[in-house]
């Protein structure tokens, strides 16, 4: 048997937590006999059904094995080899993902910084002055992610407007949905009312963070997107043989409201977190806290003497900028506890 590590209770990503076990339920539940192959299966409808009732009868997707691969199929699917991308710097299109879109799509992302990670139309009025120059990439897309990587939530109002701006000039509203259900939750809204409501023409779907063993999906809102989709799901390595494996888990996250439940009670953590640190010297929220992630401004022996203990990450060294993210597994006992904890680093700090 390998050795196995034990840490306490990680607040470096919801990406670290486990499976949910109704998740690992319906994987087994689907390990019965044969069944096609690539989607042709009973379990892959059901999925279908499942995101057609949430975000509408219009909506198709299609199950994938990961979100990067996910946002370059739907952005694949909208882009010319000319084309640009318009995004917030802060994207993680454009900071995490090693470069796939420029490598794999030919494109070209124009960061463009933003508050909170949010962007805005006036954020991106003057990058459209190129359109119709044929010495610059011609801007196709407007790319945000909800949640976005700072934390905090688009409303429906402020994805309506970008929507609007967007097609009145030709432009497409993707929309990176890693952890959209957190941003509903957080909302209280339903997913459709900050997506196909609001404007959104295709987004990428989230569900390994909020309690699937490994599960993305893109949902297109526009039917004539759809025909290539297949395609470039294959060419982009994205097509898995066993969907039944990948459907299921989508499924069972979006039956009976399980996707809200996992992200309300992570969002609930991430709040219990924020408030059992408020008040310390030294101590700020970079963002405001709207999702499962916290981001506070911690002393530098502080964050070396928790690093010792616990896993997170360093989010802006040069002004000792963290980030803990909670997921649906994370008790109150171990935020009290992980709280408890900063609250004697950072003490002991200004003690000191």
């Amino acid at each position: 048997m390998p050795t196995v590590t034990t840490f306490p209770k990680s607040f470096a990503s919801d990406n670290h937590a486990g499976v949910h076990p109704a998740v690992l339920a319906a994987i087994v539940e689907a390990n019965t006999g044969d069944a096609p192959a690539y989607g042709a299966d009973s379990w892959t409808r059901a999925m279908e059904d499942a995101f057609r009732a949430e975000f509408g009868d219009r909506a198709t997707v299609y199950a994938m094995f990961n979100g990067t691969g996910a946002n370059i199929v739907g952005l694949g699917l909208v882009l010319r080899p000319y084309d640009a991308v318009l995004c917030p710097a802060t994207a993680h299109i454009n900071t995490n993902e090693c470069g796939a879109a420029e490598r794999l799509l030919g494109t070209k992302l124009i960061p463009i910084p933003t508050e909170n990670g949010k962007i805005t139309v006036a954020d991106i009025h003057d990058a459209l002055s190129v359109l119709g120059n044929e010495h610059h990439s011609q801007p196709r897309v407007i790319s945000i992610s909800q949640v976005t990587e700072c934390g905090t939530c688009y409303t429906p109002e402020e994805i309506a407007e970008l929507a609007g701006f967007a097609h009145t000039r030709g432009l497409f509203l993707h929309m990176d949905g890693a952890r959209l259900a957190n941003a509903a939750a957080e909302l209280g809204c339903p997913m459709r009312a900050i997506t196909t409501d609001a404007g959104v023409d295709l987004l990428s779907f989230g569900g390994t963070k909020n309690g699937a063993m490994g599960a993305e999906a893109i949902v297109l809102l526009r039917p004539e997107l759809d025909a290539p989709a297949l395609f470039l799901r294959k060419q982009n390595m994205q097509l898995a043989s066993k969907m039944r494996f990948v459907s299921a888990q989508l499924t069972a996250l979006l039956t009976g409201g399980l996707w809200r439940e996992n992200a309300t009670h992570a969002n609930a953590m991430a709040h219990r977190l924020a408030d059992g640190i408020a008040g310390l010297p030294g101590v700020s929220l970079r963002h405001p806290v709207q999702s499962n992630a916290v981001f506070p401004v911690l002393p530098e022996k502080a964050i070396v003497e928790l690093q010792r203990r616990y896993l997170f990450h360093v989010w802006d060294a040069t002004e000792n900028v963290v980030r803990w993210v909670t997921s649906f597994d994370t008790t109150a006992d171990q935020v009290d506890t992980f709280t408890a904890d900063v609250r004697l680093a950072v003490l002991g700090e200004a003690d000191g």
